[in-house]
């Protein structure tokens, strides 16, 4: 009668148990929704950002509108003059400044801006009649192949006593998550992509009141 091998038979009996065991392992579904929400986490947080950014870029816009509203209310009561020899008279640069200030709770200009302008860009003319006033703004194709606002045209312009003007501001929101921008900018992007931004744009006309030269 032979002797029975103890450590063969121990390791026929970890083999049965692990047999035993596969089609339970087979079953679990332990750790699965860590592992789903690791896939799905970075879409996830990256659509809830854009959904942030977005609601912050339309904040951003009314606060520019509210500029508008209120320097284009000093423009026609002659708190604010240009080149009319007043004590109201402000410099293109100033008016710019006293605009960065509007709106400075959310939208910072620095000195630069105020001088250069690379984002915010205002356009104040006088028209004869509000009929001339245009209806939209001018869109044109770059170096780079992006299409981008055109500022040929702009002007500082307010005009004096009765006279009709429009004042347009237009601001260039940097978008960080470039999700939606596409659905709700005509801004196509530039090749190195430099231009992913929201174009923010505030627009009134209006006639002065007859206030003395």
């Amino acid at each position: 009668m032979s002797e029975r091998n103890p450590k063969k038979g121990r390791l026929m009996s970890r083999k049965r148990r692990l047999l035993r065991l596969l089609p339970r392992i087979a079953r679990t579904r332990d750790g699965a929704a860590a592992i789903e929400f690791t896939l799905l986490a970075i879409p996830y947080f990256m659509i809830v950002f854009a959904i942030f950014e977005t609601f912050i870029a339309f904040t951003g816009e009314q606060l520019v509108s509210n500029a508008v509203d209120t320097l284009s209310r000093q423009l026609r009561t002659g708190q604010i003059t240009s080149g009319l020899n007043l004590s109201s008279n402000k410099t293109e640069k100033e008016f710019r400044q006293a605009f960065c200030d509007e709106i400075s709770i959310l939208i910072s200009c620095s000195a630069s801006e105020v001088n250069t302008p690379s984002k915010l860009f205002l356009d104040i003319r006088s028209f004869s009649n509000f009929a001339s006033i245009p209806k939209n703004f001018t869109m044109s194709e770059q170096s780079d192949g992006s299409i981008d606002l055109d500022t040929s045209t702009f002007q500082f312009n307010p005009g004096g006593p009765s006279t009709i003007n429009m004042f347009r501001a237009y601001y260039k929101w940097q978008i960080i998550t470039d999700l939606v921008r596409p659905y709700i900018s005509n801004v196509k992007l530039g090749t190195d992509g430099s231009q992913s931004y929201f174009l923010i744009m505030a627009t009134t006309a209006y006639k002065n009141e007859a206030y003395p030269k």
